[in-house]
Protein backbone atom coordinates (compact mmCIF):
# COMPACT_ATOMS: atom_id res chain seq x y z
CA UNK A 1 0.00 0.00 0.00
CA UNK A 2 1.16 3.50 -0.98
CA UNK A 3 -0.47 5.83 1.78
CA UNK A 4 -0.75 9.62 1.97
CA UNK A 5 -1.97 10.90 5.01
CA UNK A 6 -4.12 13.98 4.86
CA UNK A 7 -4.57 16.42 7.86
CA UNK A 8 -7.01 19.87 7.56
CA UNK A 9 -5.87 22.12 10.17
CA UNK A 10 -7.48 25.20 11.27
CA UNK A 11 -5.43 27.44 13.98
CA UNK A 12 -4.37 24.83 16.64
CA UNK A 13 -0.27 24.59 15.93
CA UNK A 14 0.40 23.14 19.34
CA UNK A 15 -1.86 20.65 18.73
CA UNK A 16 -0.33 19.65 14.95
CA UNK A 17 3.01 20.03 16.63
CA UNK A 18 2.07 17.07 18.84
CA UNK A 19 0.40 15.21 16.30
CA UNK A 20 3.45 15.76 13.85
CA UNK A 21 6.12 13.97 16.69
CA UNK A 22 3.35 11.50 17.24
CA UNK A 23 3.70 10.51 13.23
CA UNK A 24 7.38 10.74 13.13
CA UNK A 25 7.55 7.85 15.22
CA UNK A 26 4.58 5.25 13.29
CA UNK A 27 5.87 1.73 13.30
CA UNK A 28 4.50 2.08 9.66
CA UNK A 29 4.52 5.90 8.89
CA UNK A 30 2.51 7.09 5.72
CA UNK A 31 4.21 7.58 2.23
CA UNK A 32 3.93 10.92 2.18
CA UNK A 33 2.06 13.38 4.67
CA UNK A 34 -0.40 16.58 3.17
CA UNK A 35 -1.21 19.26 5.26
CA UNK A 36 -3.57 21.53 4.41
CA UNK A 37 -3.85 25.26 6.47
CA UNK A 38 -7.70 26.51 6.20
CA UNK A 39 -6.18 29.74 8.23
CA UNK A 40 -5.87 32.74 6.10
CA UNK A 41 -2.88 33.78 8.17
CA UNK A 42 -1.41 30.32 7.82
CA UNK A 43 -1.39 29.73 11.59
CA UNK A 44 0.27 25.83 10.77
CA UNK A 45 2.90 27.23 7.91
CA UNK A 46 6.18 27.32 10.87
CA UNK A 47 5.31 24.29 12.52
CA UNK A 48 5.07 22.44 9.53
CA UNK A 49 7.87 24.34 8.26
CA UNK A 50 10.30 23.43 12.07
CA UNK A 51 9.35 20.24 11.96
CA UNK A 52 9.94 19.40 8.49
CA UNK A 53 13.77 21.13 9.37
CA UNK A 54 14.11 19.12 12.31
CA UNK A 55 13.35 15.51 9.93
CA UNK A 56 10.66 13.68 9.78
CA UNK A 57 10.43 9.90 7.98
CA UNK A 58 8.12 10.63 5.20
CA UNK A 59 8.23 13.58 2.68
CA UNK A 60 5.50 16.80 3.69
CA UNK A 61 3.07 18.54 1.28
CA UNK A 62 1.76 21.86 2.75
CA UNK A 63 -1.05 23.73 1.23
CA UNK A 64 -3.01 26.54 1.89
CA UNK A 65 -7.16 26.63 1.44
CA UNK A 66 -7.75 30.35 2.79
CA UNK A 67 -11.84 30.17 2.70
CA UNK A 68 -13.20 29.00 5.65
CA UNK A 69 -14.87 25.99 4.48
CA UNK A 70 -13.92 21.81 5.99
CA UNK A 71 -15.15 20.94 2.64
CA UNK A 72 -12.68 22.74 0.48
CA UNK A 73 -10.12 21.87 3.08
CA UNK A 74 -10.59 18.19 2.61
CA UNK A 75 -10.78 18.59 -1.05
CA UNK A 76 -7.69 20.18 -1.72
CA UNK A 77 -6.07 17.87 0.62
CA UNK A 78 -7.35 14.86 -1.64
CA UNK A 79 -6.04 16.92 -4.82
CA UNK A 80 -2.41 17.20 -3.48
CA UNK A 81 -2.24 13.39 -2.51
CA UNK A 82 -0.83 11.01 -4.73
CA UNK A 83 -1.24 7.76 -2.60
CA UNK A 84 -2.97 4.59 -3.89
CA UNK A 85 -5.05 5.25 -0.65
CA UNK A 86 -5.62 7.95 1.61
CA UNK A 87 -5.73 7.96 5.28
CA UNK A 88 -6.87 10.97 7.44
CA UNK A 89 -6.75 12.34 10.92
CA UNK A 90 -7.42 15.29 12.74
CA UNK A 91 -5.15 18.13 13.49
CA UNK A 92 -6.37 17.76 17.72
CA UNK A 93 -5.61 14.12 17.55
CA UNK A 94 -2.69 11.74 18.90
CA UNK A 95 -1.53 8.60 17.19
CA UNK A 96 -0.48 5.62 19.09
CA UNK A 97 2.89 3.88 17.27
CA UNK A 98 1.04 1.36 15.62
CA UNK A 99 -2.25 2.94 14.53
CA UNK A 100 -1.52 3.20 10.87
CA UNK A 101 -0.17 -0.19 10.55
CA UNK A 102 -3.27 -1.63 12.30
CA UNK A 103 -5.56 0.23 9.92
CA UNK A 104 -3.37 -1.14 6.83
CA UNK A 105 -3.38 -4.25 8.21
CA UNK A 106 -7.10 -4.33 8.51
CA UNK A 107 -7.11 -3.63 4.26
CA UNK A 108 -5.71 -6.67 3.58
CA UNK A 109 -7.72 -8.70 6.31
CA UNK A 110 -10.73 -7.73 5.44
CA UNK A 111 -10.23 -7.12 1.91
CA UNK A 112 -12.04 -3.58 1.97
CA UNK A 113 -12.13 0.07 0.58
CA UNK A 114 -12.27 1.30 3.62
CA UNK A 115 -11.31 1.03 7.61
CA UNK A 116 -12.20 3.13 10.16
CA UNK A 117 -11.08 3.21 13.62
CA UNK A 118 -12.10 4.56 17.16
CA UNK A 119 -11.38 8.15 18.74
CA UNK A 120 -10.86 7.65 22.59
CA UNK A 121 -11.47 11.21 24.46
CA UNK A 122 -9.30 12.27 27.08
CA UNK A 123 -11.32 14.11 29.89
CA UNK A 124 -8.87 16.25 32.08
CA UNK A 125 -8.69 15.22 35.13
CA UNK A 126 -9.61 18.87 36.60
CA UNK A 127 -13.21 18.18 34.24
CA UNK A 128 -16.83 18.55 36.15
CA UNK A 129 -17.42 15.56 38.08
CA UNK A 130 -20.66 15.67 35.90
CA UNK A 131 -18.93 15.82 32.69
CA UNK A 132 -16.59 12.57 33.59
CA UNK A 133 -19.37 10.56 34.69
CA UNK A 134 -21.64 11.47 31.26
CA UNK A 135 -19.20 9.69 28.67
CA UNK A 136 -20.35 12.69 26.29
CA UNK A 137 -17.86 12.45 24.20
CA UNK A 138 -17.57 8.85 23.21
CA UNK A 139 -17.38 7.35 19.62
CA UNK A 140 -19.64 4.15 19.04
CA UNK A 141 -17.42 1.16 18.95
CA UNK A 142 -17.72 -2.80 17.96
CA UNK A 143 -15.95 -5.64 16.74
CA UNK A 144 -13.25 -5.45 13.86
CA UNK A 145 -14.35 -6.73 10.51
CA UNK A 146 -17.80 -5.32 11.10
CA UNK A 147 -19.22 -3.58 8.57
CA UNK A 148 -19.98 0.15 9.57
CA UNK A 149 -23.48 1.21 9.33
CA UNK A 150 -24.06 4.00 7.47
CA UNK A 151 -24.80 6.59 10.33
CA UNK A 152 -22.20 5.80 12.38
CA UNK A 153 -19.61 6.85 9.25
CA UNK A 154 -17.47 9.69 10.06
CA UNK A 155 -13.87 10.68 9.78
CA UNK A 156 -11.18 11.27 12.46
CA UNK A 157 -9.26 8.30 11.81
CA UNK A 158 -9.59 6.07 8.78
CA UNK A 159 -8.22 4.76 5.51
CA UNK A 160 -9.80 4.63 1.97
CA UNK A 161 -8.96 3.61 -1.08
CA UNK A 162 -8.16 6.83 -3.00
CA UNK A 163 -10.16 6.20 -6.02
CA UNK A 164 -12.89 6.49 -4.60
CA UNK A 165 -11.94 10.03 -3.90
CA UNK A 166 -11.22 10.91 -7.64
CA UNK A 167 -13.72 13.30 -8.11
CA UNK A 168 -13.82 17.14 -8.90
CA UNK A 169 -15.48 17.54 -5.40
CA UNK A 170 -15.78 14.32 -3.20
CA UNK A 171 -16.36 16.55 -0.44
CA UNK A 172 -19.81 18.69 -0.76
CA UNK A 173 -19.18 22.23 -0.30
CA UNK A 174 -22.50 22.74 0.91
CA UNK A 175 -21.50 21.17 4.31
CA UNK A 176 -18.52 23.35 4.29
CA UNK A 177 -19.65 25.14 7.14
CA UNK A 178 -22.14 23.36 8.67
CA UNK A 179 -20.08 19.76 9.40
CA UNK A 180 -21.58 16.96 8.06
CA UNK A 181 -19.56 16.40 4.64
CA UNK A 182 -17.66 13.10 6.13
CA UNK A 183 -20.89 11.37 6.87
CA UNK A 184 -22.43 12.24 3.89
CA UNK A 185 -19.02 11.28 1.98
CA UNK A 186 -18.82 7.52 3.34
CA UNK A 187 -22.54 6.41 3.04
CA UNK A 188 -22.55 7.70 -0.57
CA UNK A 189 -19.14 5.57 -1.07
CA UNK A 190 -21.36 2.91 0.99
CA UNK A 191 -24.30 3.13 -0.88
CA UNK A 192 -22.21 2.26 -4.10
CA UNK A 193 -21.03 -0.50 -2.62
CA UNK A 194 -17.49 0.66 -1.15
CA UNK A 195 -16.99 -2.12 1.97
CA UNK A 196 -16.01 0.05 5.13
CA UNK A 197 -15.31 -1.73 7.66
CA UNK A 198 -14.15 -1.60 11.80
CA UNK A 199 -11.01 -1.58 13.05
CA UNK A 200 -11.13 -1.72 17.05
CA UNK A 201 -7.24 -1.91 17.81
CA UNK A 202 -6.04 1.28 15.36
CA UNK A 203 -6.74 3.32 18.35
CA UNK A 204 -6.32 7.22 18.35
CA UNK A 205 -7.25 9.75 20.64
CA UNK A 206 -8.50 13.18 21.34
CA UNK A 207 -7.73 15.76 24.31
CA UNK A 208 -10.69 17.25 25.04
CA UNK A 209 -10.63 21.05 24.79
CA UNK A 210 -11.32 23.00 27.66
CA UNK A 211 -13.98 24.89 25.41
CA UNK A 212 -16.09 21.68 24.89
CA UNK A 213 -16.58 20.83 28.51
CA UNK A 214 -19.36 23.02 28.56
CA UNK A 215 -23.06 22.01 28.80
CA UNK A 216 -23.48 24.61 25.84
CA UNK A 217 -21.19 22.64 23.68
CA UNK A 218 -22.82 19.63 24.20
CA UNK A 219 -26.12 20.71 23.24
CA UNK A 220 -24.81 22.56 19.96
CA UNK A 221 -22.98 19.39 18.92
CA UNK A 222 -25.70 16.99 19.71
CA UNK A 223 -28.01 19.85 17.43
CA UNK A 224 -25.85 19.84 14.81
CA UNK A 225 -25.86 15.56 14.59
CA UNK A 226 -29.30 15.75 14.57
CA UNK A 227 -29.11 18.16 11.64
CA UNK A 228 -26.78 15.79 9.82
CA UNK A 229 -28.80 12.94 10.17
CA UNK A 230 -31.72 14.73 9.21
CA UNK A 231 -30.06 15.54 5.83
CA UNK A 232 -28.54 12.50 5.15
CA UNK A 233 -32.03 10.73 5.74
CA UNK A 234 -33.57 13.24 3.28
CA UNK A 235 -31.00 12.66 0.75
CA UNK A 236 -31.45 9.29 0.90
CA UNK A 237 -28.36 8.17 2.27
CA UNK A 238 -29.81 5.74 4.46
CA UNK A 239 -32.39 4.23 2.55
CA UNK A 240 -35.79 5.39 0.59
CA UNK A 241 -35.85 9.17 0.38
CA UNK A 242 -39.28 11.02 -0.68
CA UNK A 243 -42.75 11.93 1.16
CA UNK A 244 -43.08 8.73 3.25
CA UNK A 245 -39.54 9.18 4.53
CA UNK A 246 -40.18 12.79 5.66
CA UNK A 247 -43.25 12.13 7.41
CA UNK A 248 -41.37 9.00 9.43
CA UNK A 249 -38.57 11.41 10.21
CA UNK A 250 -40.42 14.29 11.58
CA UNK A 251 -42.70 12.09 13.22
CA UNK A 252 -40.22 9.75 14.89
CA UNK A 253 -38.12 13.17 15.72
CA UNK A 254 -41.47 14.49 17.15
CA UNK A 255 -42.56 12.24 19.78
CA UNK A 256 -38.73 11.19 20.93
CA UNK A 257 -38.03 15.03 21.38
CA UNK A 258 -40.82 14.95 24.01
CA UNK A 259 -39.82 12.08 25.20
CA UNK A 260 -36.22 12.83 26.02
CA UNK A 261 -37.44 16.12 27.04
CA UNK A 262 -39.66 14.61 29.86
CA UNK A 263 -37.00 11.97 30.74
CA UNK A 264 -34.78 15.25 31.08
CA UNK A 265 -36.72 16.16 34.22
CA UNK A 266 -37.15 12.85 35.90
CA UNK A 267 -33.86 11.85 35.45
CA UNK A 268 -32.37 15.05 37.28
CA UNK A 269 -33.05 14.08 41.01
CA UNK A 270 -30.79 10.90 39.66
CA UNK A 271 -27.81 13.30 38.90
CA UNK A 272 -26.31 15.89 36.76
CA UNK A 273 -25.16 13.30 33.77
CA UNK A 274 -28.16 11.54 33.79
CA UNK A 275 -30.16 14.48 33.04
CA UNK A 276 -27.95 16.19 30.47
CA UNK A 277 -27.71 13.04 28.85
CA UNK A 278 -31.64 13.15 27.73
CA UNK A 279 -30.86 16.74 27.19
CA UNK A 280 -28.78 16.22 24.54
CA UNK A 281 -31.11 13.88 23.26
CA UNK A 282 -33.67 16.29 22.90
CA UNK A 283 -31.28 18.27 20.93
CA UNK A 284 -30.51 15.86 18.64
CA UNK A 285 -33.66 15.46 18.10
CA UNK A 286 -34.86 19.50 17.76
CA UNK A 287 -32.03 19.38 15.27
CA UNK A 288 -33.83 16.97 13.09
CA UNK A 289 -37.08 19.29 13.43
CA UNK A 290 -35.23 22.32 12.35
CA UNK A 291 -34.20 21.20 9.10
CA UNK A 292 -37.66 21.00 7.78
CA UNK A 293 -37.97 24.78 7.67
CA UNK A 294 -34.40 25.25 6.39
CA UNK A 295 -32.21 26.10 9.64
CA UNK A 296 -28.50 25.24 9.49
CA UNK A 297 -26.43 25.67 12.64
CA UNK A 298 -22.89 26.45 11.14
CA UNK A 299 -20.61 24.78 13.59
CA UNK A 300 -17.73 26.04 11.46
CA UNK A 301 -18.72 29.42 10.64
Amino acid sequence: MNVSLCIATYRRPLRLALLLDDLAGQARPPDELVIVDNDPDASAEAVVAERVARGLPFPVRYGRQPVKNISLTRNHSVALASGDWIAFIDDDERAPPYWLQRLCAAVHDYRADGVLGPVIPIVPADAPAWIRRGRFYDWARMPTGNTVPRNRLRFGNLVLRASLLRGATPFDPAYGLTGGEDGDLLARLAQAGARLVWCDEAVVHEPVEATRLALGWLLRRALRGGQDFARHTLAGRYGAKGLGARLRLALRAGVQLLAASLLTLLSLPFGRHHAVHWLTRASANLGKLTIFWGWHYREYA
